[in-house]
């Protein structure tokens, strides 16, 4: 039991490794390679938990080369438009101008059933409302509506107003970012005053978020998990 234990660490800790090594995607984007390593990488791992009797190299070389193999294809994909086309694909056009590419559809094997649920996704019932519809690489179909049907902006009232980043979290479970806290160009003797006025210490915040105009929200933890 503690071999597969300890097999069990070792092989978590390499596929994390792995995986982080790829870069960082949802699983609903990946691409059609990414996808084949990551399903390749966890079939593999889990031979040497099933029998203990396979040496856990066997598990961990083929799991490093895959990993080393998707990084070196990465590689060539961002610096070749041919091979990035080749392995990948690339992105077609499935409405346009209000009208079903039918064709297109029908050699993506895409049913009118999924092209639907995909346009109910992005708040859009009718067809005929979007300019264009496509199927990017990845599998997601990405919409852009008609100008009659896009929603109202700022822009469109000619509203002018000062763009600045949202608020970002300072303080997390009565711990301090620190790097967050240099984004919104504050110190800590801003931050002690801020809890000051709050009368709350650092380890009694649950969450506390800022921006750069100087505002914060303060969740303090509940009287329970501060003791």
């Amino acid at each position: 039991m503690s071999i597969v234990l300890i097999r069990s660490i070792i092989l978590y800790i390499i596929v994390i490794f792995g995986v982080r090594l790829m870069g960082k995607r949802q699983l609903g984007e990946l691409q059609p390679s990414e996808l084949v390593i990551t399903i390749l990488i966890s079939n593999i791992a889990t031979l040497p938990l099933e029998d203990p009797e396979i040496p856990l190299i066997i598990g961990i070389l083929p799991i490093l080369s895959l990993v080393c193999y998707e990084v070196i294809m990465s590689w060539v994909t961002l610096h070749s438009l041919r091979m990035r086309r080749i392995i990948s694909g690339r992105p077609k056009i499935i409405i346009r101008d209000g009208q079903i590419e039918q064709a297109t559809l029908k050699d993506l094997r895409l049913s009118i059933d999924d092209l639907m649920t995909a346009l109910r996704g992005n708040d859009i019932f009718d067809p005929s409302e979007v300019q264009f519809a496509i199927i990017e690489t990845t599998g997601t179909i990405s919409v852009y509506p008609k100008s009659d049907y896009q929603p109202l902006t700022r822009g469109d009232m000619a509203i002018r107003k000062k763009s600045q980043n949202p608020p970002i979290a300072i303080i997390q479970d009565g711990y301090v970012m620190n790097k967050s806290l240099a984004m919104i160009g504050r110190n800590q003797d801003w931050l002690n005053q801020k809890l000051a006025e709050h009368r709350l210490t650092i380890r009694e915040v649950f969450l506390m978020l800022g921006d750069q105009e100087g505002t914060c929200i303060v969740i303090p933890k509940k009287r329970g998990d501060t003791e």
